[in-house]
């Protein structure tokens, strides 16, 4: 579920030659973005797009350069180049501050690697997912209190990190981890300094999310856990990540989905996303964001 007790903490446009939010939202028309349509043709008239991002790596980040990169925006640039936008703007917040900012129309999509779920769903309008993630832990060598799932960290009354407004905050409540117990960060460098500290015993994110970070510190005294997807309910949780959009723009979901539908097909989309650790296993396969968003 999405965090309503973050707003805009550290909102800040980016790279170079980025317009003020409030002209890169204008539009001749805004009476038809409202009712539906409008944006996919402004947006091309522009000559950019904005993305709302919220730099954790491997998905969404700035690199040393200051160039705005990952997962979600070089795909985004493939799919918004051939519908012919040439540019990709890029504004950050907090993960927890996306779908607020996006409703506030600071941005045009989210391109995060969000994940697709009916919470979300009832506030965005989601493309299909681009990429499917499963979920693990980091924990200390040897991982001591056995860790493999939520229900593990219950049992064992463990301090567990997460992101704010990431899905696995719900995994953990909803599978028996102590609201006191789950303990929330801005970004997965601050979940891993408190790891560093004590403050928590083991980080709960996407197995991709996690890999990534522990890369950063080689020799570290942690490790990840075998990947696994949560079963709440006796339904298996797939961990679909999409793009998101506002509810309104049905023309401009449609011709990405479209594009992306192209992607698949054609076996493109795999040498995008693979640079930032992906792999034919996280492929998305014929999962649609209508059925992520059933749950």
């Amino acid at each position: 579920m999405t965090s309503s007790r973050r707003d805009f903490l550290r909102t800040a446009a980016v790279l170079a030659g980025a317009v003020p939010l409030a002209a890169a939202c204008s539009t001749t028309d805004p009476a038809k973005e409202r009712s539906g349509g409008g944006t996919l043709d402004r947006i091309k008239q522009q000559g950019y797009i904005q993305v709302g991002f919220a730099n954790e790596s491997p998905y969404d980040y700035m690199d040393k350069s200051g160039k705005l990169t990952g997962e979600a925006p070089e795909l985004a640039r493939v799919i918004f180049k051939e519908l012919g936008v040439n540019e990709v703007r890029g504004v950050q917040v907090d993960f927890g501050g996306l779908i607020g900012g996006l409703q506030a129309r600071r941005f045009d999509t989210i391109a995060a690697g969000m994940s697709i779920t009916p919470e979300r769903c009832a506030q965005v309008a989601f493309a299909d997912p681009d990429f499917v993630g499963t979920t693990a832990f980091m924990v200390h060598k040897g991982n001591p209190k056995g860790i493999k799932k939520f229900e593990d960290a219950a049992k064992q009354n463990i301090k567990l990190g997460v992101l704010t407004g990431a899905v696995e905050e719900g995994y953990a409540s909803k599978l028996g981890v102590k609201k006191g117990n789950i303990k929330t960060f801005a970004d997965q460098p601050s979940a891993y300094e408190a790891l560093k500290a004590g403050r928590i015993e083991a980080i709960a994110l996407t197995r991709i999310s996690l890999a990534d970070t522990l890369s950063k510190h080689p020799g570290a005294p942690y490790e990840i856990t075998e990947a696994f997807v949560p079963v709440i309910d006796g339904k298996e949780q797939i961990g679909g990540g999409g793009f998101a959009f506002r509810k309104a723009d049905t023309d401009l979901v449609n011709a990405f989905n479209g594009k992306l539908a192209e992607l698949k097909q054609n076996n493109r989309l795999l040498p995008i996303i693979k640079p930032f650790g992906f792999t034919q296993a996280e492929l998305p396969g014929s999962h649609t964001a209508a059925e992520l968003c059933k749950g």
